[in-house]
């Protein structure tokens, strides 16, 4: 089982170190390769994702990824930004499917900054089309405008855009995954505005007619937007499109208490994934020890189910995790008055352990 450590910057370095421990004390027989990616391969080799790195994600069963992003280089030119990276890999991999599941675990309801009984239970699976729409639509760019409210101003734009066959198989992979749950499916879009987006739901409305067995309801990104903190336990899957998947995971992840507890798993048609924590690269705790390394853990886990045919230490990860949790051992990002404040280093510790 070949796999790809690309730690990243800021505190990927760190939270990635305790995932690789998790691993191997599973005692499986990984081979694992580490490259650079994002600004730390540009002040290397002045590319976020050079050749030598790209060519090992290729030939890698799965991807372990950390973070990117830097503020110190917020002032190059975009296609050399740390965040490239991750399009980049997302591109070339072909990794359409993103998987975010946002549980709340029981011992982690008084860290939501929703009520108690609004997360108590919450498992939501959010699933985000990570290859199109406007973070990938041509043309994109700046020029002076030639018509418009403001003719001979300068203007930036980006295209939204989505073919049916990218629908298509998004909708698949949601309706798939409705069927080992609850056998729900809230389509997110804004077609009461957007083209593009009634285009979405006319797709995903005929492709929910192969699944009879599921039950299809479609939504506005802005209701889904107040319903996720209104009434959260309502959902169970959620397909949507890039940009709003990328907004309403984010939003989802802070129901559970902290985004330092949600993994995520982005995926190609032959399973091939990359494995990554949904935060960033918080160039601000770097090096303090105190990031929540649990996420980068848990996308672990995944990796393992998902990529790698080894469900049963996934399951293994994942008791591992809880069982810290019912020990009462918190990072900062989710410490409370009774528990115990631990490291990243002393968390990672703690689930190999219980491992």
């Amino acid at each position: 089982m070949k796999i790809a450590v690309l730690p990243g910057d800021g505190i990927g370095t760190e939270i990635v170190a305790e995932a690789i421990k998790v691993l191997k004390a599973l005692d499986l027989p990984f081979q694992m390769e580490t490259a650079l990616v994002g600004g730390a391969a540009f002040a290397a080799h002045g590319h976020p994702l050079p050749d030598a790195t790209l060519k090992l994600a290729k030939e890698a069963d799965a991807i372990l990824f950390g973070a990117v992003g830097d503020w110190k280089y917020d002032n190059l030119e975009r296609h050399l930004r740390p965040e490239q990276a991750i399009l980049g890999l997302r591109k070339n991999l072909g990794l359409f499917a993103n998987f975010r599941p946002a549980i709340c675990y029981e011992q982690l309801v008084d860290a939501s900054s929703l009520k108690p009984e609004l997360v108590a239970g919450l498992d939501i699976l959010i699933i985000r089309e990570l290859t199109g729409d406007i973070y990938f639509g041509q043309p994109r760019g700046r020029r002076t405008s030639v018509d418009g409210l403001f003719p001979g101003a300068e203007e930036a734009f980006d295209t939204m855009r989505y073919s049916k066959p990218e629908i298509e198989r998004i909708a698949h992979v949601a309706f798939q995954a409705a069927r080992k749950r609850s056998k729900r499916v809230t389509s997110v879009d804004k077609a009461n505005v957007l083209e593009t987006f009634q285009f979405w739901k006319d797709v995903v409305s005929e492709v929910g007619k192969q699944y009879p067995d599921i039950a299809l309801d479609h939504m506005y990104v802005d209701n889904a937007a107040m319903q996720l903190v209104k009434a959260p336990k309502k959902f169970d899957v959620i397909v949507t499109g890039n940009m709003f998947g990328d907004i309403l995971s984010d939003e989802a992840s802070m129901l559970t208490g902290s985004i330092g507890m949600l993994p995520s798993a982005s995926l190609n048609a032959s399973n091939q994934g990359l494995y990554e924590p949904s935060h960033g690269s918080a160039p601000d705790i770097a090096g303090k020890g105190v990031a929540n390394p649990l996420a980068t853990i848990l996308s672990a886990a995944m990796m393992l189910r998902f990529s790698l045919n080894q469900e049963s230490a996934a399951q293994r990860i994942e008791a591992a995790v809880q069982s810290v949790l019912r020990q009462g051992l918190r990072t900062a990002d989710i410490y409370s008055e009774g528990t115990t404040r631990v490291s990243t280093l002393e968390m990672g510790n703690a689930v190999v352990k219980a491992l």
